[in-house]
């Protein structure tokens, strides 16, 4: 008789980890609670759906972290060049855009989920939305089906690909952790990733709207530096956001959980070393020195940043280049090479793109995504307890993890 694999969570690492087990010749069954799967994976990416990356793996790895090495095992049978062949030959191209980004060709995330449900339902699969998973059946240790709606489903290995506890709105509610919990798994503190900062103060409202590129954004914690990135922010009402926030976020999450002092520096010249700026602003004062200061920023800065540079330095607006000092002069460079945010906290879990924490990975057998807790049960995707930078990174994760969890719960 065939074995009879129940996935639970039809996000991307569901879905490919039922279509896998499908293909692999076992009876799969899969429930969704909402009433569609795929609905977080419909607008990850800002709906453009930043399906993998083309680093190589060892880079690939690093963007993980310490737990990144637990991946090595999915990641040496099922990569991105893999998921790419996958998604062409069903009719999704792709294209890799700057950072090997890779994205369909459409800019659309939805055309990747109809592609897999399209795979998993000819594939064979029964899908039930609608259906939330109350209970795992464990007997002697074994998982032997799931408790539904008030329905009993038996089966040979139960796959959790629930997802974390960001974006509940599609399903992503922080199930999983219970149902793992309750077959022998410890959690680790689940907590927003990729999740923006909330500053102290009203420089950042005042902001609000004003897209930086091609700035460097050092993180410091305690007064030391923990990590910096180059690229693009973006202030909000509350804060700041953008790509190397979500980046930076990681490490001011934890810093921030353990009581520790955040500050957030801006280097709005990082092409130009202390030296070269001060020669810089040396020239701008000579060569445009009866004009005031808030038309002469003009040409270092977007307009409104002007105001708060002058409020920031004490610099008044109406002061002539001439008139301006060698100490103000100082005073301005160090402001545009180390502008200073005070972090205060980050926005909620329902906000972040993806959740940090899950299920301990030393509890899941890497080569198998096997339990090493509860015979028969296998965890793929965002609950387990992986979380990487934005580029696409955690999206193979999920594939990946996914595609293991279904070939080995079908005895393959």
């Amino acid at each position: 008789m065939r074995r009879r694999v129940i996935v639970v969570g039809g996000g991307a690492a569901g879905l490919m980890a039922a279509g896998q087990a499908a293909e692999a010749g076992a009876e799969v069954i899969l429930l969704e609670k909402m009433q569609r799967s795929g609905r977080k994976l419909s607008i990850t990416g800002k709906g453009r759906c930043n399906v993998t990356n083309v680093a190589e793996q060892d880079e690939f790895i690093r963007h993980f972290g310490q737990t990144g090495t637990f991946l090595h095992q999915a990641f040496s049978r099922y990569f991105s060049q893999d998921l790419v062949a996958f998604l062409e030959s069903r009719g999704v191209p792709l294209v890799t855009e700057r950072g090997g980004r890779v994205f369909p060709a459409s800019g659309k995330a939805p055309d990747v989920v109809k592609a897999l449900v399209k795979w998993v339902t000819r594939s064979g699969v029964t899908s039930k939305c609608g259906a939330g998973v109350d209970e795992l059946l464990v007997e002697e240790g074994e998982v032997r089906g799931v408790r539904c709606g008030g329905e009993t489903i038996r089966g040979d290995a139960v796959i959790l690909a629930t997802g974390g506890a960001s974006y509940p709105a599609t399903g992503s509610t922080g199930d999983g952790y219970a149902l793992a919990c309750a077959a022998g798994h410890s959690i680790r503190d689940p907590r927003p990733a990729l999740v923006p900062f909330e500053t102290a103060g009203k420089v950042a409202g005042r902001l609000e709207g004003l897209s930086l590129r091609n700035v460097r954004a050092t993180l410091l914690v305690d007064g030391l530096k923990r990590r910096e990135e180059f690229g693009e922010l973006l202030f909000m009402a509350f804060g700041v956001s953008g790509p190397v926030i979500l980046t930076l976020s990681g490490d001011a999450v934890d810093a921030l959980h353990s009581g520790c002092d955040v500050t957030l520096q801006i280097d709005l010249k990082p092409a130009l070393s202390v030296e070269k700026l001060d020669r810089r602003l040396l020239r701008d004062l000579e060569g445009r020195s009866e004009e005031p200061m808030r038309s002469l920023l003009r040409g270092l800065l977007p307009k409104p940043l002007v105001p708060v540079c002058l409020q920031e330095t004490g610099i008044p607006g109406h002061r002539l280049g001439r008139s301006v000092s060698a100490h103000d002069r100082k005073k301005l460079g160090r402001w545009l090479k180390c502008f200073e945010l005070k972090v205060r906290g980050h926005r909620p879990i329902d906000e972040a793109i993806i959740t940090a924490g899950g299920v301990d990975t030393t509890e899941i057998d890497p080569r198998t995504m096997a339990s090493l807790r509860c015979k028969g049960l296998f965890v793929a995707g965002e609950l387990l307890d992986l979380q990487a930078d934005t580029g696409g990174y955690n999206l193979q994760a999920a594939f990946s993890t996914g595609w293991l969890a279904g070939r080995t719960a079908a005895g393959e």
